[in-house]
């Protein structure tokens, strides 16, 4: 199986178990924990399940397991190749990440081999010096909870001087783009980063309170978990605040909270799983899935 973020995580949640298994049987508070430290919160539910059923014959009904020694997962060819590749992404260099030991391993695949039709294609500069030195200025500032003196370039081409307590970065994948969020003196408190031509850390009295980070807008969908769809919707979300519940054989109730301008990013991206979701709540949401696939049968139509 090639390596990836979901099976990693669920990889090394399993081996934690089985290593406590070694020494004395396995609890349902041993399972929630490696799910929580090893993995992700609700990734209880599927671990659990999956253990209890034996369908991962690793650990036995009275939580002992067959296997002899503690597992140990050195990094396979292939795991070192997909790395490889994913180190080629100029992101990973704005978060200081290097891994020189790779450095004569092929990549698994490079930007070449995929063609993007759902995203915009005016992303931020990640290659620009300039941009990926602002970059890091600010994950220290938010780190240190230090204010920022920032000057940007509106959409009319004019500069203006923002300082700001920086709170945190998000990115949308739909735009391409990171944006900073935090209290400012004025002009708002979201700050898209391509437009900063000019940050440095801010030496007077910072006198707005600190930005309190708003728990934004909530969706609420039905999960039918056919073909892997739970695993799917945990993988394609694992960057959201969720709360997930199961709710019945293969049905799992899933809570995502996200920013209101990402609002038409998460239609669209509900929308691509097809029957697996049904929206329930709040109903203005169900109401944006409705019209959305009207249109959808209009063009059909047409």
């Amino acid at each position: 199986m090639i390596f990836s973020e979901l099976y990693s995580a669920y990889y090394k949640a399993v081996a934690e178990l089985i290593k406590i298994a070694l020494e004395r049987p396995v609890t349902r508070d041993d399972i929630m924990n490696a799910a929580k430290e090893r993995a992700f919160d609700e990734s209880f539910l599927y671990i659990g399940s999956a253990l209890s059923d034996e369908r991962w014959q690793v650990i036995t009904k009275d939580g002992r397991t067959p296997i002899k020694n503690a597992p140990s997962m050195p990094a396979t060819e292939l795991e070192k190749r997909w790395l490889k590749a994913v180190m080629l992404d100029p992101r990973m260099k704005l978060f200081g990440v290097e891994m020189p030991e790779l450095d004569n391993v092929e990549p698994l695949f490079t930007k070449e081999d995929f063609e993007i039709f759902d995203s915009y294609g005016d992303g931020d500069p990640y290659d620009d010096p300039m941009y990926a030195a602002r970059f890091t200025r600010i994950l220290r500032a938010i780190r240190e909870k230090r204010p920022l003196d920032i000057h940007i370039i509106n959409r009319k081409g004019n500069t203006l001087r923002v300082v700001m307590m920086p709170d945190h970065l998000e990115y949308s994948e739909k735009d391409d783009k990171f944006r900073l969020f935090g209290k400012a003196s004025k002009y708002g408190d979201t700050v898209n980063l391509a437009r900063i031509v000019s940050c440095r850390y801010f030496d007077g009295e910072f006198r707005g309170r600190e930005h309190k980070r708003d728990a934004g807008r909530t969706v609420t969908f039905e999960l039918y978990d056919r073909r892997k769809a739970l695993e799917r919707v945990l993988l394609h979300f694992a960057h959201l605040e969720k709360e997930t519940e199961r709710v019945g054989e293969g049905v799992y109730r899933v809570t995502l909270r996200y920013d209101e301008s990402d609002e038409t990013e998460m239609l669209i991206r509900l929308l691509s799983f097809g029957p697996m979701i049904k929206v329930t709540e709040p109903d203005s949401f169900v109401e944006l899935v409705k019209e959305r696939l009207k249109k959808q049968m209009e063009c059909i139509d047409g």
